[in-house]
């Protein structure tokens, strides 16, 4: 009887996700072992001090502090970069790529800046770069676009991308807390990143968007490209006015396929949405994706989209592809395109309806004043609610808006925010139609 191959592995960063993997891998090894027919072997996991105390055991000789000697080792036949950042994870996943190694990896902001350049590579050397642990930890997202939906040209995708944003902003929905208070809470949980803007701005969402853009269109789109917002704004007034109108508010990624002037749009900001729309009940750290396919319809998949045991089952998924590959299967080829048909959508091309609240001067005319500053720029009103604040000389007023596009309700945020009677910078959120 022959002996079972084994398939060896090398982990570059061994920080919560990396002893995941480790932690599993070795708990499903029997598993593994039946479902692949072959034995995975943890060789080396890159560490940055070896002295450091974890949460797991592993033996002093299968850690190391030098990355490149894993890379570089010609008994390893893939690599898990999980080491975060964009220097030296790029560095390490070229030479990687170039020693014809297989690379699995949960660095989305290395992807979104680099991921060209590294799927090339791959090619080259005839090799391959998986990245499933990259967007929303256990929710199998990029599995789904790569291989379920092939069929079908991806109309729309709406999704809660960051558990962050979403866990503050379902607690201040649920308990009327202020946006500070469950930050700071937030951050004891250890759940905001130590760059806070990732988060808190977008940034997070917007990589992952970008990934998603990628697999659904096949074309690279800039955060710069994108409209990309956070949450800091949002006040507990938002939150209550959001609840009078029948709505909650989510920080949303939505990328939209306008098919008939080929234009694609990308974005990622705090939305009102409706509480019928299953993506408004995914609450506190989970994660959900609406995917609209003209074949398939919509389909919503909803999961934890951080943490140790949700991004391992992804990177372990992965891992298994990549073992596929290395007994014959066919490998996934990435060819983003270069063709110049599919084209970003300006801001005057991107339409929808909007949110407004504005504090200003408790006087009179001043309402007209706004409502002119709409009309110059033909956007219509919707609702008008006004609030009662404690100072009796300032007014909050909340208004929504029929449709209209980016550019002019840009244009129209700063004609307001320049009237004198406006006290504050004016909070604008967008209004989420599924039928968009």
């Amino acid at each position: 009887m022959s002996e079972t191959k084994i398939i060896k592995l090398g982990i570059l960063g061994f920080g919560v996700v990396g002893q995941g993997v480790w932690k599993n891998i070795k708990n499903h090894e029997a598993a593994l072992k039946k479902e692949l027919g072959v034995t995975v072997e943890i060789v080396k996991a890159a560490v940055k001090d070896l002295g450091k105390s974890r949460d797991i055991e592993i033996p002093s000789d299968k850690l190391t502090d030098d990355p490149a000697s894993i890379v570089n080792d010609p008994s390893i036949d893939i690599i898990c970069e999980l080491i975060g950042g964009t220097t030296l994870a790029k560095d390490l996943t070229l030479q990687a790529l170039r020693n014809g190694k297989i690379v699995v990896t949960a660095n989305k902001a290395l992807i979104c800046d680099h991921g060209a350049e590294l799927f090339a590579v791959a090619q080259e050397n005839d090799t391959e770069y998986f990245f499933e642990a990259s967007v929303a930890g256990g929710i199998p997202i990029i599995k789904v676009l790569r291989e379920s939906l092939l069929a079908n040209n991806i109309l729309s995708v709406v999704g809660i991308l960051n558990g962050t944003s979403n866990y503050i902003l379902t607690r201040m929905e649920k308990e009327g807390l202020p946006f500070e208070e469950i930050l700071k809470e937030a951050r004891a949980l250890g759940y905001v990143e130590a760059d806070e803007a990732l988060d808190l701005d977008g940034i997070d969402a917007a990589h992952k968007t970008a990934i998603i853009a990628y697999l659904a269109h096949n074309k690279w789109v800039s955060i710069d490209d994108m409209v990309t917002e956070g949450i800091r704004s949002i006040t507990t007034n938002d939150i209550d006015a959001a609840r009078r109108l029948g709505f909650k508010i989510k920080l949303l990624a939505k990328i939209t396929l306008n098919t008939e002037e080929n234009l694609l749009s990308v974005s990622v900001y705090p939305s009102l949405i409706s509480t019928n729309e299953t993506l408004a009940n995914v609450d506190d750290v989970f994660n959900g994706i609406s995917i609209t396919g003209d074949v398939v319809g919509n389909s919503v998949l909803i999961g934890r989209g951080a943490g140790q045991d949700p991004t391992s089952s992804s990177v372990i998924s992965d891992i298994c592809d990549a073992i596929k590959i290395l007994q014959g299967a066919p490998k996934w080829t990435h060819s983003p395109s270069t063709e110049d048909n599919l084209r970003i959508a300006t801001l005057d091309k991107i339409t929808g309806t909007f949110y407004m609240r504005l504090i200003v001067k408790d006087q009179s005319g001043v309402l007209a004043e706004i409502t002119n500053a709409m009309a110059d720029h033909d956007i219509s009103i919707a609702t008008v609610l006004q609030d009662e604040v404690p100072n009796k000389n300032i007014a909050s007023i909340i208004l929504t808006t029929h449709e209209t596009n980016e550019a002019s309700i840009d244009k129209v945020i700063k004609a307001i925010n320049a009237l004198p009677s406006c006290l504050e910078e004016p909070v604008l959120l967008r209004i989420f139609d599924n039928g968009q």
